[in-house]
Formats: C-alpha cells, sequence, structure tokens
C-alpha cells in the first residue's frame, strides 16, 4: 500500500486569486483535508470547484484528531491540512500534529503560497533580511514584558500579528518603554491583499498616535525595521522628545554630552551633530553623578 502523504497547504490571505496552481490541484486529489474552520474553507474550495471531505482541526482538538490522522495515514491516505488564512503552522494549529506525522514516519509535503509575514515585510520598505517573526505578542503580565523587551532589543526587522483593537497598545507600550524605540522605522499593514489593503509607514511613536485616533479594522501585521535602518533621510521623523529622553539618561549615568551624543545617534540612527546640538543643552540640567 502507498505510505500516507500529509501535505500542508498555503492557502490565499484575503484575495482568493493568490491560491497557486498546484495548492488547487492538491486540495481537489487528496482524501481529506484537514481545516482550522470548515466553513472557512469551504468558501475556498467552492471557488476552486472542488469538494473533498473535511475534518475540522483546529487548537482545541489537534491533540485528539492525532492518532485519526495517523491512522488514516497507515492506511494510505492523502490529506491536506490548511488553515484560514496563509501557510499553516505559523501562528495557526499544526505543530503538534506535524511533528507527530514525521515521527510516525510518513512524508510531509509544503505547498508554499501566501504569508502575512512576507507580504507585510516585502510592501514594507524595510530591510528584509535579516528579520524575525515572533507572532503575536502575551497579552499581559511578565510574558508580555519580556516579549516587548526581546522586541526592543531586535538588532534585526522584527515582524508581528496583532489583532486589530490591541494594535494602537502594542505600539504605544513599544514606544513609552524605549526612547530608541519609539524613534524606530515601522509599518503597519492593513487588510493585506484585500479590497481595503493599507500600508501605512512611520516611527513607532507616529503610528501610535495614529492609530490611537483611528483604530485599525481587519487582520493587521506590524512590521518593525531595525534601529540602523534610520537613515539621514529618515532621521527627521525621529521625535526631539526621544533623543532628548535618551541622551538625558546617558548623562545622568555620567557620559560626557560627546559620548551620549555617539550613543544616541547610533541607538536612534540619526546624525551625530544633530544629537550633539541638544544635547549640550541638557548638559548643565542634568545632575551627574560624582567619580566613584
Amino acid at each position: 500500500m502507498t505510505p500516507g502523504i500529509l501535505y500542508i497547504v498555503s492557502t490565499p490571505i484575503g484575495n482568493l486569486e493568490d491560491v497557486t496552481v498546484r495548492a488547487a490541484r492538491i486540495l481537489g486529489e487528496v482524501d481529506a483535508v484537514l481545516a482550522e474552520d470548515t466553513r472557512r474553507t469551504s468558501i475556498l474550495l467552492r471557488h476552486l470547484g472542488v469538494s473533498p471531505p473535511m475534518v475540522s482541526l483546529h487548537q482545541h482538538n489537534e491533540r485528539s484528531r492525532e492518532s485519526e490522522v495517523l491512522s488514516r495515514l497507515e492506511g494510505g491516505a492523502a490529506l491536506a491540512l490548511v488553515s484560514d488564512a496563509g501557510t499553516p503552522l505559523v501562528s495557526d494549529p499544526g505543530e503538534r500534529l506535524v511533528a507527530a506525522v514525521r515521527e510516525a514516519g510518513y512524508t510531509v509535503v509544503p505547498i508554499p503560497g501566501a504569508s502575512a509575514v512576507m507580504a507585510a515585510l516585502v510592501a514594507s520598505g524595510l530591510p528584509a533580511v535579516p528579520f524575525s517573526f515572533l507572532g503575536f505578542p502575551p497579552r499581559k503580565g511578565r510574558e508580555r514584558a519580556e516579549f516587548l523587551a526581546r522586541v526592543r532589543g531586535a538588532s534585526e526587522t522584527v515582524v508581528l500579528f496583532e489583532s486589530p483593537e490591541r494594535t494602537a497598545r502594542l505600539l504605544a507600550d513599544l514606544a513609552e518603554a524605549d526612547p530608541a524605540t519609539a524613534g524606530r522605522p515601522a509599518a503597519v499593514g492593513r487588510e493585506l491583499t484585500k479590497l481595503h489593503e493599507e500600508v501605512r509607514r512611520g516611527t513607532v511613536a507616529e503610528l501610535a498616535r495614529y492609530y490611537e485616533e483611528v483604530p485599525p479594522r481587519g487582520e493587521v501585521t506590524v512590521v518593525l525595521g531595525p534601529l540602523a535602518a534610520a537613515t539621514a533621510s529618515d532621521s527627521d521623523t525621529v521625535d526631539e522628545a526621544a533623543i532628548r529622553a535618551l541622551g538625558a539618561a546617558l548623562l545622568a549615568e555620567g557620559a560626557s554630552p560627546s559620548r551620549a551624543a555617539r550613543d544616541v545617534a547610533r541607538r536612534l540612527g540619526v546624525p551625530r551633530n544633530r544629537a550633539y546640538e541638544l544635547l549640550q543643552s541638557l548638559a548643565g540640567a542634568v545632575e551627574v553623578p560624582p567619580a566613584p
């Protein structure tokens, strides 16, 4: 009997025309489709004109479905795993199942296609290599604090998912926690590939203020550029308050104005002479600790 195969099929993140020819063929040939939401997947299958049996597989039943899927693969079945949109396992169910299928010795075949991560990254105008994808931020507590600290400390471009109702808060938390992050270039992709697609660029602080006043709608992907991405042409968008706040902190730690200006320029990506001019006015007002 032919060994079972599990296909990991990427599906459109909005525009149904983004389904690949290969994905359409596989979905029409498999013995069953494992779907995060069978109602959502049925829309795509109707669009493709195929009608394979569907089995729900989501975060609440993935563990219990495991033995059933392995049994069907043992019988030689070809199955397709899809999420509601985009590439399965990327902040979607399926990671546990794929690991179990691999462990059992069955073949796993990726069918690449649409990805909100890649769509937002390439449309952001920010450096694409290297980048990190960190998924959805925790909502509260120590986990959230550690997550935000990791984002602030990243030297590469970072891509995040967030719900529209929490987007403004995420950006505000990042901006308020660290002046360097407040001036970091960023982009927010909304409703990518759909009718009302929007990619808005600015600093983290600017985007936080904008989405506080104009709450986003639809699916949201946030892209934060590396600190080094702020060039001389971008530097005018960095808040003067962010330069002063970071500079004041460095001066209070005992740094000289020239050393503080150098560090501010490096961390915020602004011209050193601009930072030095602003910090000179602070030098006499900041209490510098005595030498040990």
